[in-house]
């Protein structure tokens, strides 16, 4: 029993820092996402298609803010304070992380598609 319970609590440690090693560093954040459109949806505020110009620039279907990386997150600001995420990366697909928990997912697009 103490073995089985040993190694649940190994596999459960194991995981952790496997998804803690998914979060991306600010470096790949940038190279990601400077240039490009990432569109899909987050869980408070819904479906969202945003371009993220190199200078810092968000620019949306009829708003505009700015980004920033702080550390290894990515920081938003339309108007008001920043609010960071930290960010998972897969080829395409992005995961926005709050408080640990998925936030909101979205696929890249390479360039400005929506002329924004």
């Amino acid at each position: 029993m103490k073995t089985i319970l040993f190694t649940a609590a190994a596999v459960l440690v194991s995981g952790a820092a496997a998804l803690a090693a998914e979060l991306a560093t600010g470096e790949q954040i940038r190279a990601a996402i400077a240039g490009n459109t990432v569109q899909g949806s987050m869980v408070a505020s819904g479906v969202y298609t945003e371009f993220y110009a190199a200078d810092g620039t968000i620019r949306g279907k009829d708003y505009t803010g700015t980004w920033t990386i702080d550390g290894d997150s990515m920081c938003f600001a339309y108007g008001e304070a920043p609010a960071c995420w930290a960010v998972r990366i897969a080829g395409d697909q992005v995961t926005w992380v709050k408080d640990g928990k998925d936030d909101g997912t979205g696929t890249i697009v390479a360039g400005n598609p929506n002329n924004f």
